[in-house]
C-alpha cells in the first residue's frame, strides 16, 4: 500500500489520472467546442480555411425553416414507436426463458448472443438478403404459407419495418441479459408467498415480476429512445435513406452533409439541434418515472 506525504500522493494522483483526463478533453470536450464553432459558419473543409465565413446563427434557421428536418424526425418517431416495443417484448421472452433451467441452455445463451457481438456492415448484408423481394428468406416463407411478401427494401411503406426487423434481432440479446440480471435479484420468496395465495402465472407476472424490475425497464426505454434518435449503421448500410427518402434520419443526413456534401456547419448544427431534442426527451421521461417505476423491494 503506498503510504507517502500529502504532496506525494496528490502527484501519484495526477500522475495516474493525467492520462483519462487528457483522452477526455481530447476526443470528447473539444470535438464538442469545435461542433459548436463550426454550427456558425459556412465551412467546406476541401476549400481551405480561406473560404471559412462566419454567419452566425443561420445555419440553425436554415434547420427550422425547411420541412425535410421534420420529416426526418418523423421517421425515427416511426422507428422507435416500432422497435421499442417489440425488442423489450422479445428481450423479456428471452430473458424470462433463461431464468428457467432447460437442455442446451448453455449452447443457447452463445447463440442468441452471437448476433450481439457480431458487427453492424455484416448483419445489415444478411438481413438486406433475407428482406430482398425476389430471393428473400423470408418472402419465401411467407409464400409457403400463402401469403405475397413485400419487395421490403424497394418498398417505401415497408423499408422501416424491415429495419427494424434486423435492429431488434441483433439487440435482443443484449437486452434480454440485462433484464435476465433483474429477473435474478428478485426474492424467491415472493413467488412462493403469491402461489400459497392462489395467483397464477400472469398475476404473478403482473403483480411481482415487473413491478420489481421496472426500474431496469425504465433504464432500458432511456437507452433505447437516446439509441433510436441516433440510428444510423442500419439504415446507411440496408437502405441508404431511401426509397425516395423513406428512411431518411438525422444521423444519416449529418453524416451525408459533413462527408458527402462537406457542409460541416449545417452537419454540425443539426447535430445540435439532435443533441437538444434527446436531451428534452430524456428530461421529460424522468418527470413521468414515478407514475410507474417501483424502487422499493
Amino acid at each position: 500500500m503506498y503510504t507517502g506525504t500529502v504532496k506525494q500522493n496528490r502527484r501519484a494522483v495526477i500522475f495516474f489520472l493525467f492520462p483519462a483526463v487528457a483522452a477526455l478533453v481530447v476526443f470528447f470536450l473539444l470535438p464538442i467546442g469545435e461542433s459548436v464553432i463550426m454550427s456558425l459558419l459556412d465551412y467546406d473543409p476541401l476549400k481551405g480555411f480561406s473560404a471559412i465565413k462566419f454567419v452566425g446563427l443561420e445555419n440553425f434557421k436554415r434547420l427550422y425553416t425547411t420541412k425535410d428536418l421534420a420529416i426526418q424526425f418523423r421517421h425515427v418517431l416511426y422507428y422507435m414507436v416500432l422497435y421499442i416495443p417489440l425488442v423489450l417484448m422479445t428481450s423479456m421472452s428471452q430473458a424470462l426463458m433463461l431464468n428457467k433451467d432447460f437442455a442446451g441452455k448453455k449452447l443457447y445463451k452463445i447463440l442468441f448472443y452471437l448476433p450481439v457481438i457480431s458487427s453492424w456492415v455484416a448483419v445489415a448484408l444478411i438481413w438486406k438478403w433475407l428482406l430482398n423481394g425476389k430471393y428473400g428468406l423470408i418472402n419465401n416463407w411467407l409464400m409457403i404459407i400463402g401469403i405475397q411478401g413485400p419487395s421490403w427494401i424497394r418498398s417505401q411503406v415497408w423499408a422501416m419495418p424491415g429495419v427494424v426487423l434486423a435492429a431488434v434481432w441483433k439487440d435482443t440479446g443484449y437486452y434480454a441479459l440485462i433484464l435476465l440480471a433483474a429477473l435474478k435479484g428478485i426474492d424467491k420468496n415472493y413467488y412462493e408467498a403469491a402461489r400459497i395465495d392462489g395467483a397464477g402465472a400472469w398475476q404473478r407476472f403482473k403483480s411481482i415480476t415487473m413491478p420489481l424490475i421496472s426500474p431496469t425497464l425504465f433504464l432500458l426505454v432511456i437507452i433505447n429512445v437516446i439509441n433510436g434518435f441516433q440510428v444510423f449503421e442500419s439504415i446507411y448500410i440496408m437502405t441508404e435513406g431511401g426509397p425516395a427518402g423513406a428512411t431518411r434520419v438525422p444521423v444519416e443526413q449529418i453524416y451525408r452533409n459533413a462527408f458527402t456534401y462537406y457542409n460541416m456547419g449545417y452537419a454540425s448544427a443539426l447535430a445540435w439541434a439532435l443533441a437538444i431534442v434527446i436531451f428534452s426527451v430524456t428530461v421529460v421521461q424522468f418527470s413521468f418515472q414515478k407514475k410507474w417505476v417501483t424502487y422499493e423491494g
